[in-house]
């Protein structure tokens, strides 16, 4: 059988020389445990890297270790210096010859060592003082035997001295208490004299040669943590979502909640006058959610009147004609438009009572596309809404020319088009002198009012918008003609943390045409 044990990572080469006596003496101690600090001793080797070596066998599964704390004694810089040299007591005393010497001179040739050394050479009647008009330092005995030393000698061979002996060491700052960690090592469940190889990647060889039949592969480590990156750095999209963000702020705009990516049928398309029957609410252009399948809270009054203006008409409209259906208005999708945002704003507006309103939005939306160089199942639409009393055609070409210009595009030209929720509706288009064409760059119209009336919005007021995707502008100012390279998981990452500075209308602008 196969064990199921992780792999532990390689060691550097000091510890892998260390590995083998370690497995081995593992082996020898059976059942019982094996010291690391006595094993580290034994073999001559620091205790850290027997320890870094124990962690990383830990890691594996082929030992195990219990962590102990212990307490010893160890000698200060002054004690290494009294057994490398004699106590300050004796080294005093071996500085007065037989016939004695004057403090004076004693203390000049000894320094501060003298004081300390007089004082305990005096305490154990080594030295005496004689006072007169010259002190004079005089020896009481013949010999002296310097036992501090010796203690010092005994204690850094790992000796014990009595508590007494400890304390007065400890009280002089000889001595210090230190503590330190070890392992007692046992074998695991997945012990081996040898570690076992793990493969960290499947390869073209490995599957030719069949190889990967009987590899052993190191797990992943879904909970470990990642190289924290040195900077951040944002997405070309990001930085021209925020000159399109600030260029909406100036002309006085408001942004519209936009955080909701799911979205019922209804708000989507029927809320837009847009009919059931329309291509757009086929699955093979939109994405339907199956948990939840349905949406069911809606207001029923506004339903009502949404239901009755598509199956007879009103405000001066034939309508649709058909038998409007409920169960296809509650279906839950994932938002073709950001349209639908405006739907629930402008729905709102009507229900809190008119006044002159500017909104824009900029977020995620999602169609089912067939994916190629210009085209996703996923982009980002940029949309503005400007809600008056009796609005044009005009107003509508002037805000949109007001907003290119900002952004750097003033040669505009507009083309009829057929939209579902707007009439008169128009596309579009800049010109590009990079590329020495004509690029359609948006869509807009006036909101019909088989939308409006039925949000309860007053005869008088119009809504116009306008609405472009983010990726294609994008596209244009990086020089990227390929928007798998833009968004999506093909996207070279390091092309978002070296991408230029984005500045909308910066450039000297064109002519307008």
């Amino acid at each position: 059988l196969e064990c199921p044990c992780p792999p532990a990572p390689a060691r550097a080469r000091p510890a892998m020389e260390l590995e083998p006596a370690l497995l081995k003496a593992l082996q020898d101690a059976g059942e019982g445990a094996l010291d690391s600090s006595a094993f580290a001793a034994e073999r001559g080797v620091p205790h850290e890297d027997v320890v870094g070596l124990v962690r990383s066998l830990l890691s594996a599964d082929m030992v195990q270790a219990e962590d102990v704390e212990t307490s010893g004694w160890a000698l200060t810089a002054e004690g290494d210096d009294f057994v490398a040299n004699g106590t300050a007591e004796a080294r005093v005393y071996q500085a007065v010859p037989a016939d004695g010497v004057p403090l004076a001179e004693l203390k000049a040739s000894l320094g501060k060592l003298a004081d300390v050394g007089l004082a305990k050479a005096m305490q154990a009647k080594w030295l005496q003082m004689q006072k007169g008009e010259t002190p004079m330092v005089l020896r009481k005995v013949d010999a002296i035997e310097d036992i501090v030393r010796d203690q010092l000698q005994k204690v850094a061979g790992g000796a014990a001295l009595d508590k007494k002996a400890m304390d007065l060491l400890k009280k002089r700052k000889l001595v210090m208490v230190t503590k330190s960690r070890k392992f007692l090592v046992r074998r695991g469940a997945c012990f081996a004299l040898e570690r076992a190889k793990y493969a960290t990647d499947l390869t073209v060889e490995m599957l030719q040669s069949g190889e990967w039949r009987d590899a052993k592969f190191k797990p992943y480590n879904l909970s470990a943590l990642g190289e924290m990156p040195r900077s951040g750095a944002f997405h070309p999209l990001m930085k021209v979502r925020e000159q399109f963000r600030q260029i909406f702020l100036e002309m006085g705009f408001a942004e519209m909640p936009t955080n909701n990516f799911v979205e019922s049928s209804f708000w989507n398309f029927d809320a837009l006058f847009q009919p059931q029957q329309h291509p757009a609410r086929d699955a093979h252009d939109t994405f339907f959610l199956k948990a939840p399948e349905k949406a069911t809270q809606f207001p029923e009054d506004y339903l009502e009147r949404v239901r009755k203006v598509h199956q007879h008409g009103g405000h001066g409209s034939f309508g649709y004609n058909y038998y409007w259906k409920r169960s296809e208005a509650e279906k839950n999708l994932l938002r073709t438009h950001t349209t639908a945002v405006s739907s629930r704003m402008l729905y709102k507006l009507a229900q809190e009572g008119f006044k002159p309103q500017k909104y824009f939005s900029i977020d995620r939306v999602f169609r089912n596309e067939a994916v190629d160089r210009t085209h996703l199942a996923e982009f980002h639409q940029v949309e503005g809404v400007v809600c008056d009393r009796n609005l044009s055609l005009g107003h509508l070409m002037g805000v949109i020319r007001a907003f290119f210009e900002r952004i750097g595009m003033p040669t505009l030209r507009f083309k009829p088009a057929f939209n579902p929720y707007t009439e008169p509706s128009m596309e579009i288009f800049s010109y590009h002198p990079g590329l020495g064409k004509w690029v359609e760059v948006g869509n807009s119209g006036v909101f019909r009012p088989e939308m409006l009336r039925p949000m309860g919005l007053p005869d008088d007021v119009t809504v116009i918008a306008w609405g472009l995707s983010l990726e294609r502008p994008t596209m244009i100012l990086y020089g990227i003609d390929n928007i798998r390279d833009l968004f999506g998981h093909k996207v070279d990452l390091q092309m978002i943390k070296s991408n230029p500075v984005c500045r909308l209308g910066m450039d000297k602008p064109q002519q307008a045409a």
